[in-house]
């Protein structure tokens, strides 16, 4: 051979093995250990958000008591609550947010012709009328089969407004507070056990700084009596001062949650259109989205200073993709669409709660129905489920199941020389023995493959489900409601306890071994 077809050959073979080294590094790889799970994922984790803001409560929820039109109990539209009984929702905060600091509950309860009317000052300038109020509320978790999760007002309220509030929920014996429930028509007691102290004390319901609210806390957690999960107006996103003070300052026998607030804005002067959205978009939504891991380990590690034995839950009742209004509705409404942008915001989110489980113990997607990045959307009687609701109802085999420990390599998605891992993923194994492993890839151009390699146990079977559309801004609408919904994914295989499968772009995956 003469020399230069050597150099030729030579030069063929080396772009040939280093060409292999890029695309072996260009899969994802997976490792997960099926016997040395530890921490319950907790099912509060898939909890929801309710504030009296824009189409939320009025007209998403509630419909009223003489509505003909669409099919409801006590004003509540059954279609929602079947919706949302299908999601597992375990637990549903209310009435706000921002909201919740002008709110006083005691107008919301008695005959509704003489309650008074309130101005909804934060959002939208509109007047309410007061007719969903606390018994439409916990009634109706009741009917959803979640636990109510009350925000106190501490902004306009006071200490005995608060401290009569859990006496007329949760008290059984005689009392003037349990007295009045009675006679409003509920005798037994709801028993709500989780209460916030306010809600963005440091915004909104305040504009306190911590060492203040600390004490304010520290007042009003003495007078909520009874076996009651507290939780403390937490930091907004990366104020780790915040959570220093409150965990430094507040005795943690009065203490049970710490909360935690951070939207995927691209920026909050120009948040751009919820479906008319760029590449650079995209990825710029979900940079904002993946903070979500720095900022969990990172208020974690603060908590872990002061409570080693992780007795206080970090609890991101706040969270989501936050865009301009639809053109044409009114600004204070916060109405937005839900592409498959949100899913992908929304599958990465959660694997980042799951992975965390030691430490976060709930969390609230912002909002339910009609507002942000709602799973619900309602247009008079049709009502469709986004995206969103799609990958909550796949996750929540994670609900209450066993975090399995995994390690992940992930290629990146690189777009003008940034990138961010282009794959999330989060496994658990439930009561039954089943393993549950939920992927996302939010690559908006290229497939990944993944090699799953599991460890610990034999498993004979693999099935799956998918989440995947045509394109990124892609969404549910009353026209075409099911565009986008989950189906069967048998492209998974299984051979010797290792699960190889090729995941779309924007796609999210489900995966059940047994």
């Amino acid at each position: 051979m003469k020399r230069h077809q050597q150099q030729f050959f030579a030069t063929i073979f080396t772009l040939l093995f280093f060409s292999g080294l890029v695309n072996a590094q260009s899969k994802a790889s997976i490792i997960i250990h099926t016997q040395e799970g530890q921490h319950t994922i907790s099912r509060h984790i898939y909890g929801h958000f309710a504030e009296h803001l824009g189409r939320c409560i009025y007209g998403g929820f509630y419909v009223g008591d003489n509505n003909t039109k669409i099919k409801n109990t006590n004003g509540v539209r059954n279609d929602v609550i079947d919706a949302l009984i299908k999601l597992k929702v375990p637990n549903l905060r209310w009435p706000g947010g921002c909201f919740a600091d002008t709110y006083h509950w005691k107008d919301g309860v008695g005959p509704k012709e003489k309650r008074p009317t309130i101005v909804n000052t934060w959002w939208g300038g509109v007047t309410e009328d007061n007719s969903f109020g606390t018994h439409d509320f916990l009634d109706m978790c009741e009917r959803i089969g979640a636990e109510p999760y009350l925000s106190a007002n501490v902004g306009s309220g006071t200490v005995q407004e608060v401290a009569d509030w859990v006496q007329y929920t949760n008290f059984d014996g005689v009392s003037p507070m349990s007295d009045w429930r009675r006679a409003n028509g509920r005798e037994k007691p709801w028993n709500v056990k989780y209460w916030g102290v306010g809600n963005e004390t440091w915004g909104c319901g305040g504009n306190m700084t911590a060492e203040y609210y600390a004490n304010i806390y520290r007042q009003y957690a003495t007078f909520m009596n009874g076996k009651l999960f507290r939780i403390a107006s937490g930091a907004n996103s990366g104020d780790y001062h915040w959570t220093e003070v409150l965990m430094r300052d507040i005795p943690h026998w009065m203490l049970e949650g710490v909360a935690l607030h951070h939207y995927s804005v691209i920026d909050w002067n120009k948040k751009g259109s919820a479906t008319a959205f760029s590449e650079k978009e995209y990825f710029t939504t979900l940079q904002r989205a993946w903070k979500m891991e720095e900022l969990v380990t990172r208020h974690s590690i603060i908590m872990d200073k002061y409570d080693p034995q992780k007795k206080v839950a970090l609890v991101v009742d706040e969270w989501g993709g936050w865009y301009d209004v639809e053109p044409g509705t009114n600004p204070g409404f916060l109405f937005q669409q839900n592409t498959m942008r949100d899913a992908m915001i929304a599958g990465m989110t959660l694997n980042i709660f799951n992975n965390h489980a030691d430490r976060v113990k709930m969390a609230n997607l912002a909002q339910t129905i009609n507002v942000l990045q709602a799973v619900i959307l309602t247009d008079e009687e049709k009502m469709i489920l986004t995206p969103t609701y799609h990958v909550m109802e796949m996750y929540n085999v994670h609900q209450d199941a066993t975090l399995l420990p995994i390690r992940l390599q992930s290629p990146d998605y690189t777009l003008e020389q940034e990138k961010l891992p282009a794959v999330s993923a989060s496994a658990s194994v439930n009561a039954s023995g089943l393993v549950h492993i939920s992927l996302v890839n939010i690559d908006a151009r290229s497939a990944q493959e993944i090699t799953i390699d599991l460890t610990g146990k034999k498993f004979s079977a693999v099935s799956g489900r998918i989440l995947q559309s045509a394109k990124l801004q892609d969404f549910n609408s009353f026209d075409k409601p099911d565009r986008i919904q989950p189906r069967i994914f048998s492209e998974a295989r299984l051979k010797d306890n290792t699960v190889t499968l090729k995941i779309p772009p924007f796609s999210v995956v489900v995966l059940e071994l047994r």
